[in-house]
């Protein structure tokens, strides 16, 4: 029996591997239930006791020698394992890459920006708004022929609930709010029931602006889009201001700013006119004043609007409006240092 432990012991010290099933089935081997050393210490019962000293001792160290080598090549098969976890700790992490502002938020702030330079604050409203706000105070009476000029979409109708069609019906809720002065812009999404192509869309964002006090006058107005114009686009565009109708404005006006692709030469961008058209405007009507509980007598006032996806197009040359919509990402990412 001493000479079956020499050679499990030989064994032990001439057996090395570095792969972990080897090394587990070589455990089982001495160590399991039914393992060499585990046989052996059934045994020793049967050892005549003048040499249970000595075989208890060769026992233990055999023992010993074999739970070491195990855990010498344990450790060694987990060392391995660890100078090589294939992640290269030493290499920089992976860059987080920032988002950045949609176009159209970049040019809402830009817009804004301006007129807060003029003294205009803002005002919100809510986008479902009623036909009075959005229709019948901005003097489009019912059956108006001038309501068919916008495609609404109704969620309800009698009494009529409508996703808003412009944001004058903020225009309404501030005038009905408050007295004048009122200098105030109205920056908001809108939605007309339109087929949606590379020019037009049935979501889109305007902003809208309006100033109310004694004695206004057109020649305010246009000084205020002249400022406006020549800090949205650079200090040599021009404005040009065409007769047009609006129900809530009179007089009216369509405003074209010289096209800053050609310098007013003319190019296909502005069909060789040396003119883009970017907003509406005119004077406040009396009705609309009166209708909201202002003196048309003592208050005069004028109002623009603009598409701010117009605005961005003209600004930053995007020929289809669809894009600002896809939310394709290498789309936006142009704009991360916009603004």
């Amino acid at each position: 029996m001493l000479n079956k432990i020499d050679e499990i012991i030989h064994e032990i010290e001439s057996f090395n591997s570095t792969i972990a099933e080897e090394i587990d089935q070589f455990r089982i081997k001495l160590m399991s239930k039914k393992g060499a050393i585990t046989q052996l210490f059934g045994e020793f019962k049967s050892v005549p006791v003048e040499q249970k000293k000595e075989f208890g001792q060769r026992l233990n160290e055999l023992k010993n020698k074999a739970a070491d080598k195990l855990a010498q090549l344990s450790e060694s098969i987990a060392s391995k394992d660890k100078e090589y976890s294939g992640l290269d700790l030493s290499l920089p992490g992976d860059p987080i890459q920032l988002g950045s502002r949609h176009p159209v938020s970049i040019i809402k702030n830009e817009i804004v920006d301006i007129f807060a330079r003029l003294g205009f604050s803002i005002a919100e409203g809510p986008e479902i708004e009623d036909d009075w706000h959005n229709f019948t105070a901005l003097n489009f009476p019912e059956e108006h022929p001038a309501r068919d000029m916008q495609d609404t979409f109704f969620i309800e109708k009698k009494p009529d609930v409508l996703l808003r069609t412009h944001t004058s019906s903020v225009q309404v809720r501030e005038m009905k709010n408050s007295q004048p002065p009122i200098r105030k812009i109205f920056p908001g999404r809108v939605f007309r029931n339109e087929a949606i192509s590379a020019r037009a869309h049935c979501i889109f964002h305007q902003v809208e602006g309006l100033y109310i006090d004694e004695n206004v006058s057109f020649a305010d107005l246009k000084q205020t889009l002249l400022y406006f114009a020549q800090e949205m686009f650079d200090a040599e565009t021009q404005i040009r201001l065409r007769p047009s109708f609006f129900p809530f404005t009179e007089p009216s006006a369509e405003v074209d700013v010289s096209c800053m692709l050609c310098g007013g030469k003319g190019c296909n961008v502005c069909k060789y006119t040396g003119w883009l058209e970017i907003l509406g405007c005119g004077m406040v009507d009396p009705n609309v004043l009166e209708n909201c509980g202002i003196d048309s007598e003592k208050y005069t006032g004028f109002a623009f609007g603009m598409g701010i996806e117009r605005i961005a197009m003209l600004k930053y040359g995007v020929k289809d409006l669809r894009l600002y919509f896809e939310n394709d990402v290498r789309f936006l990412k142009q704009f991360s240092a916009a603004y």
